[in-house]
């Protein structure tokens, strides 16, 4: 038994990732592949499950290679996914979602805007399920998506056999089991898991009465087995059948699981990618206005989970970057160097800053350019950049990157804020993604939010906590906490500076100035649509 190891799949924005973990939680093995987007036009965000599929058994593949091992050691497979719609028909065929009919394109992802309508059309009904959602529900979840699709395109809507949340389609292609995560559908369907039912009432209002024989029938806890991996998936991954495939789970509530699990109580676990979610724990639900939740049992077994967000994060940042006229020299000096194009940049921005003290203060920025998740829950919300100046070059670029960061850390500050002012009692951060790698980041995390960063040592949690699902479903162990205190381990971490404090308060209310003042320019164009 203490030769058991675990896979843990983790399919993000852009590539799926596979890691090989050992029962002490060590990596064995680690692979990545690129996965494909489609932007059709504008706020139109689409994928491909075979392509999805495809890379993921490759990565598998490579992962098992890479590791040395023999695959019997293999007890289970975890999955995470981001919270994007499948649509899939009745002979398993995949089911088109977008304007031009290509069957390709059968899935709506998370960062998709297009629902825009049926958004405003469920917050409209008002009804009592949407306190379990922060007040409303989001563009980015479900159920607008799949109204999208019914209200423009009936025929393919009525084809559809099921409508999964990728996770739950990964599961299905995995072990042919036909179920649902409490994680998936309580976050992202407005599924009530505290009291194990949708609300009739908000679907009959919005003409999707029937939604509920085209999803999974059985909702089951996360770290129960949902199936065995079967023979067709077998061969696909190069594995023997029979190994358990663990129930699924999105993929920042899989990092939230790793960071969490020990420690809940007062902790908020950021993780940081594409997006950033920010996920906090609490025995007794918290209604917190704009913040996603409180779900039941959703992250963690037995709690109340809040989950507040940017839509953009580092997405924001490299569009950021690109946009300005450094760019070339920076990408060209990162490519001789060697380099990562960030590691480039927080040499330009050491330099930068041994020359001014606070070279962001007459530089701010408002960081909902993709909309405001939360706490404000806007999506039309728009980003804003004040006091411009005509300087050029690489200084420009490292001034603007600061400004950027501190943006989405005083985002993070109003999110911790909000949740705190509603119940919570937020003492620290525990925090994983690609962003933990640059310094700067969680330097500026730390100062804006006066709280202390810690971290883990597996670098990539997300992965790791799926492979946590895996280990609790195939019973290596007997709970989720009781698997994260053998498999997951502490980090460093890093302090606020308490010299930096009046700084960061002071720009802190001008970001929050800076909403108004943008509410207020969109208020005196309304009448031009």
């Amino acid at each position: 038994m203490r030769d058991q190891v675990f896979v843990g799949i983790d399919i993000g924005s852009a590539s799926v990732r596979a890691g090989i973990f050992d029962l002490a939680g060590q990596r064995l093995a680690f692979a990545v592949r690129p996965i494909q987007q489609f932007h059709p036009r504008p706020l139109f965000v689409e994928q491909s499950s075979a392509d999805i599929w495809a890379q993921t058994c490759a990565a598998v593949r490579e992962a098992v290679a890479t590791s040395g091992i023999n695959t019997a050691r293999i007890a289970a497979i975890g999955v995470d996914a981001t919270c994007s719609l499948v649509a899939v028909g009745n002979k398993g065929e995949p089911v088109s979602v977008a304007e031009n009919g290509d069957p390709a394109h059968d899935i709506i992802m998370w960062m998709d805007h297009r629902a825009a309508e049926q958004t405003a059309a469920i917050n409209a009904t008002g009804d009592e399920a949407l306190a379990y959602v922060g007040g409303e529900v989001s563009i980015e979840m479900e159920l607008p998506k799949v109204l999208w699709l019914k209200q423009n395109f009936p025929e393919r809507y009525a084809a559809a056999w099921r409508f999964f949340d990728l996770a739950d389609y990964v599961v299905w292609r995995a072990s042919e089991a036909d179920v649902a995560s409490i994680c998936t559908l309580t976050c992202k369907w407005n599924y009530l898991a505290h009291e194990n039912r949708f609300s009739e009432n908000m679907l009959q209002a919005v003409g999707l009465a029937d939604i509920t024989g085209k999803i999974p029938p059985q909702v089951l806890p996360l770290g129960s087995p949902a199936g065995k991996l079967c023979r067709r998936a077998a061969d696909e991954m190069g594995l023997p059948a029979g190994i358990v495939v663990a129930t699924g789970i999105i993929d920042a509530h899989a990092g939230g699981l790793a960071l969490t699990s020990t420690a809940p109580n007062g902790s908020l676990a950021i993780i940081v990618g594409t997006s950033n979610c920010h996920m906090v724990v609490s025995p007794e639900p918290v209604m917190v206005p704009g913040v996603w939740g409180p779900y039941f049992g959703a992250m963690l077994p037995g709690y109340w989970l809040n989950e507040g967000g940017q839509s953009a994060a580092g997405a924001l940042l490299d569009w950021t970057l690109r946009q300005s006229d450094a760019w070339p020299l920076l990408e060209a000096t990162a490519k001789a160097g060697g380099r990562n194009i960030y590691a480039v940049l927080n040499d330009w921005l050491a330099d930068l800053e041994s020359r001014e003290t606070w070279p962001t203060r007459d530089l701010h920025v408002l960081s909902d350019h993709h909309g405001n998740r939360s706490p404000r829950a806007n999506p039309a919300a728009r980003g804003v950049v004040v006091g411009l100046t005509l300087e050029q070059g690489r200084d420009a670029l490292a001034r603007l990157y600061l400004a950027t960061l501190q943006a989405l850390a005083y985002g993070t500050r109003h999110i911790i804020e909000s949740m705190n002012a509603a119940g919570h009692n937020i003492e620290r951060i525990i925090m994983c993604g690609g962003g933990t790698k640059n310094p700067y980041w969680l330097r500026e995390n730390a100062d804006a939010t006066g709280c202390e960063i810690h971290l883990v040592s597996e670098e990539d949690a997300v992965t790791l906590g799926a492979a946590l699902l895996g280990a609790v479903a195939c019973g290596a162990f007997p709970s989720l906490p009781d698997a994260a205190a053998e498999m997951v381990r502490p980090g460093g971490s890093v302090a606020a500076r308490p010299e930096t404090k009046a700084f960061h308060d002071a720009k802190y209310a001008v970001y929050l100035q800076l909403y108004q003042d943008m509410e207020r320019c969109r208020s005196a164009m309304g009448a031009w649509q």
